[in-house]
């Protein structure tokens, strides 16, 4: 293969071959595939005869099952790495003309003791037993679907693609799980109708994963080396025999209904104020690899609130999408430079969806109409969106249109080189017109050294706008190593002061960052530790003429994790940074352009084994701060008090004395989870924070009645904490019924 050539011109170039992973050897036949010197293992469906179907009760008692070739004896990913699971686990997959069934044997020597507190729908699992798989259904190792259950019914879902997971998709499938004397039984249903996938093969890629929280312990299918994993497709075994399957059309059609009553007392309008709107969202496979959507009337009443955060620094806070249309499909529109940030967070984001329909304090705009669709065509991944916002006097709001365009170039094994373009433009009297234009690739292999993986990025964005002409172009270059036990990466990038993808996100300006970073994390063999991870990194920031402007060298010292699933880290910080602006830190107080501030900082986190019906985790954070000094307290508690009733209580304390003024800065929440079924759950969600002294409570009830039709039911009321009148002041609330119907065709 040509990942392989790439590989051995490496070698050839000096890199000396390691053996593969540990791990259990099968016997290798002549001409069989081999990943890693172990074959790929392979099963094969079995198929529902005409008539005959599954009923979904977790029980796998139907005759099919029986003849199903089962994928068995998992490895250890941890704690004892390639050796046997110590508890089993069966998977056999059956398949109809419409559907992809999987049944799912998670033996357990002690039944009784399972660990299952999550049931509400996409949760993640830090504290759960639970069971994992990715779907490879185009064969091409880097693009797919996840999945993930528990021993309660949780189902959680996502889209993956070479630049990272969305895990907000929502898939519609269907699964019931059953509890016995040998453990606990999944019976999954996955339309086909579901997927996108390549008619033209029978194999699709499959992998499986299961952890046994109480014992710590990871088991995998294939790739059990800690440098592969369920993430990495390209050591994924096989499922063969998918054919003579079908989407039917191909079409869902996806009305909603929404009622919503709102009153702002501050705003001078205390009485409640309703309205009705309804829109529909189709959807339509022309091909099986292909997805187009359409949506008119959007609303996203159902979207769940932002979490507040804390902002100590100069520029801009990054708050990921939560919308149902722009999430899927996301990975299609993904960019490299989003990737080998390293030491550090800045954002340059071509592409960021939150910039359409929503202002910048998150106020929702009418949506009129959308267009989208996303998949693969050939060797290409497509993605290409176009909305229409409307025009909204009342709140300030001009009618424009957002097109994007992605595409991206296969190459090799898990190789790119792609093209991406976005438009924006005010409808009124044609002003207000830019445009963002840009490539990148990706080169990257598995294979560097007999077994290493390694990736080398680079992109190029110019954007054009009406008021300005000049240094509109940002650039960058990364490489990343990441590997057991060893890590590193270098990137660097420019910036230049007028870059401005206005249908993107991009922290800061007019600068030039070069990153490096390394790790390297031994694990001991002992019965007490698992891991201790060792890292630093090296950030400089410099203005367009090489000036310096900061220079930030970050340590962990050392990052304990027990067998026990406790783990405590120490970090310390040595940053250096030169103002090239004023800095206005905190109301009345800001700090002089071109001030000079050299400041040392160390921490101290850790956190308890989620597992446990309580679970802490704290960080606290102390030294100098421009200045001053800075003291930083982060502290959570999650009560688990049984399956499907969580409380999480999270607090972040900042106290900062500096020449210039002293401040705080604090922000609290209060999130309740009552999930009474993996279909029907209520979460209330409350923040305050001290800046701008609002608290603010979201009730979010959602009832699937089915896979694909939802009724939500939202509350959502803010409070201004008034110190004149030292009370809470009603500022805004609002009430909606929403109900979304999918109906397929």
């Amino acid at each position: 293969m040509v990942s392989r050539g790439i590989s051995a011109l490496i070698c050839a170039l000096g890199a000396l071959t390691l053996p593969a992973a540990a791990g259990a050897q099968e016997p290798a036949v002549e001409g069989q595939d081999l990943i890693g010197g172990v074959p790929r293992r392979q099963i094969y469906v079995a198929r529902l005869a005409e008539g005959e179907r599954i009923v979904l009760d977790g029980r796998l008692d139907e005759g099919i099952w029986k003849q199903a070739q089962p994928a068995k004896d998992f490895v250890q990913i941890d704690p004892q790495n390639g050796t046997p699971a110590t508890e089993p686990t069966e998977v056999r997959v059956v398949i109809s003309k419409d559907a992809f069934y999987m049944g799912v044997t998670a033996f357990d020597s002690e039944p009784d003791k399972w660990l299952g507190y999550q049931r509400r729908r996409d949760e993640f699992l830090p504290a759960d037993d639970r069971f994992m798989w990715r779907i490879d259904t185009f064969l091409d190792e880097r693009s797919g679907y996840f999945f993930e259950m528990n021993p309660s019914g949780l189902m959680a879902d996502a889209v993956f693609g070479v630049n990272g997971m969305n895990r907000a998709w929502d898939g519609i499938w269907n699964a019931r799980v059953r509890h016995s004397e040998i453990g606990w039984t999944i019976e999954i249903e996955i339309p086909f109708r579901t997927l996108n996938f390549d008619p033209n093969t029978d194999t699709w890629g499959i992998n499986f994963q299961r952890t046994v929280r109480r014992k710590n312990e990871d088991s995998i299918w294939m790739g059990w080396a800690r440098n592969q994993g369920l993430d990495r497709m390209t050591n994924a075994g096989h499922v063969k025999g998918i054919s003579n399957v079908t989407q039917g059309k191909g079409l869902d059609v996806k009305p909603y209904g929404l009622v919503s009553a709102e009153s702002a007392p501050v705003a001078g309008a205390p009485t409640w104020d309703g309205s009705k709107n309804a829109g529909v969202d189709v959807f339509y496979n022309p091909t099986p690899g292909l997805r187009a959507n359409v949506t008119v009337n959007t609303d996203f009443a159902q979207t769940e609130v932002d979490q507040r955060q804390v902002n100590l620094t100069r520029f801009s806070l990054f708050f990921p999408e939560r919308r149902d249309f722009f999430l899927d499909g996301a990975t299609f529109f993904d960019f490299a430079s989003t990737n080998g940030n390293g030491l550090g967070s800045e954002q340059v984001q071509p592409f960021f969806s939150r910039r359409i329909g929503l202002s910048a304090d998150a106020r929702p705009q009418r949506i009129d109409v959308g267009s989208k669709f996303t998949g693969q065509v050939g060797g290409q991944d497509v993605g290409f969106l176009h909305v229409r916002t409307g025009d909204e006097d009342k709140k300030g709001f001009i009618g424009e249109d957002f097109m994007a365009g992605r595409v991206k170039r296969r190459m090799f094994q898990q190789s790119y080189v792609g093209g991406l373009f976005t438009h924006r433009a005010a409808r009124a009297n044609g002003a207000g017109t830019s445009q963002t234009a840009g490539f990148d690739f990706r080169l990257a292999t598995n294979r560097f050294r007999g077994n290493q993986n390694m990736s080398l990025a680079g992109w190029f964005l110019h954007a054009r706008r009406p008021d300005s002409t000049t240094r509109r172009s940002a650039y960058g270059l990364a490489f990343e190593y990441p590997n057991d036990r060893w890590f590193a990466g270098v990137n660097a990038r420019e910036v230049q002061r007028n870059f401005d993808p206005t249908v993107g996100f991009v922290t800061r300006r007019d600068y030039r960052r070069f990153n490096q970073f390394f790790g390297w994390g031994p694990r001991p063999n002992t019965r007490l530790v698992r891991r201790v991870q060792m890292n630093g990194g090296l950030e400089i920031f410099t203005d367009l003429h090489s000036n310096l402007l900061e220079r930030n060298v970050g340590l962990t010292l050392m990052n304990l994790q027990l067998q026990s699933q406790d783990q405590v880290a120490v970090e310390a910080s040595h940053s250096h940074e030169r103002l090239d602006a004023p800095f206005p830190i905190a109301p009345g107080i800001t700090l002089p352009m071109g001030g000079v501030y050299t400041y040392r900082r160390i921490a101290v986190s850790g956190q308890t084994a989620n597992r446990r019906i309580l679970a802490l985790n704290g960080r606290f954070e102390t030294g100098e701060f421009y200045s001053g000094t800075r003291r930083q307290t982060v502290a959570g508690l999650t009560i688990r008090a049984r399956p499907g009733y969580i409380i999480s209580l999270n607090g972040e304390w900042n106290s900062v004395d500096l020449t210039e003024g002293a401040f705080t800065s604090n922000v609290f929440r209060v999130v309740a989870d009552s999930q009474f079924s993996p279909f029907m759950a209520i979460v209330n969600n409350v923040q305050y924070d001290t800046v701008s002294r609002v608290m603010g409570w979201q009730s979010r009830y959602r009832w699937i009645m089915r896979p694909g039709n939802d009724l939500y039911l939202v509350y959502t009321h803010n409070w201004l904490d008034d110190a004149v009148a030292r009370r809470f002041v009603s500022i805004d609330r609002k009430f909606a019924s929403k109900v979304l119907y999918t109906h397929r065709f």
